[in-house]
């Protein structure tokens, strides 16, 4: 059996780095009980119960036993159908547990999933699904893009997005004082480090600044104000 507890390195833990993980290029592991893949792309502290950020795939007809939340957990259904108790998710639709948040999920079709665990602490929080299939795309400030907010409280830093970014978008030079993590949910963009392509996912450094450009467009999730609450431990 194993133990939750259990000590581990740290993955990418080094919250003063900027990260980059095309997640196409890592392979997939089985998490504990079997029919649930993961592919990990940050964690700090214990193996199975620390703060942890990861692209996860259930299998056709998956479940997994009923578990508790400890400071909350998100999640963005990417492909598929994710279930529990309180509803069916489908693609586009974005949840946030809170803490103290208990369910047994499954997945009839089988999903892909990203998934944020532990990173949501704070008395106050509350359960949240948005379904960014049927909302409508609002303006932004920026020619080219468009914003759907997923989840935004006053009382926390943290604040997460979906961006559509049109074809040969040219943003302006964009600061992140608390840092900032961007998944690429469709086409891609590229900044003055690189290209990052379908499913790759950056962390940004609190104090980071880049100018992204997208000379095919992109859909992509954006979460700021939480790379600066989360644990830092760069390992040895």
């Amino acid at each position: 059996m194993t133990n939750a507890n259990a000590t581990a390195a740290p993955l990418r833990g080094d919250m003063s780095r900027r990260e980059v993980v095309d997640t196409r290029d890592l392979a997939w592991t089985e998490a504990p009980g079997g029919q649930v893949w993961r592919k990990r792309l940050h964690r700090v502290g214990p193996a199975e119960a620390g703060e942890v950020t990861s692209l996860v795939r259930y299998v056709p007809g998956a479940s997994f036993h009923s578990h508790p939340h400890p400071d909350g957990e998100e999640i963005f259904v990417i492909e598929g159908h994710f279930c529990d108790q309180q509803a069916v998710s489908g693609p586009g639709t974005f949840l946030l547990h809170p803490e103290g948040f208990e369910h047994a999920p499954w997945s009839e079709d089988g999903c892909l999933l990203l998934v944020k665990l532990r990173q949501y602490s704070g008395e106050g929080r509350t359960y949240v699904t948005r379904d960014t299939e049927a909302m409508g795309w609002a303006d932004s400030d920026t020619p080219g893009v468009m914003v759907k907010p997923l989840y935004a409280d006053a009382r926390f830093p943290d604040e997460t997005r979906l961006e559509r970014w049109a074809a040969g978008t040219e943003l302006p030079a964009r600061v992140f004082p608390d840092g900032a993590e961007l998944f690429v949910l469709e086409g891609g963009f590229g900044d003055e480090q690189g290209k990052y392509g379908l499913h790759t996912w950056l962390r940004l450094p609190p104090g980071s600044s880049h100018r992204p450009v997208s000379p095919q467009g992109c859909l992509v999730y954006i979460k700021t104000g939480g790379v600066a609450q989360l644990q830092h431990d760069p390992g040895r």
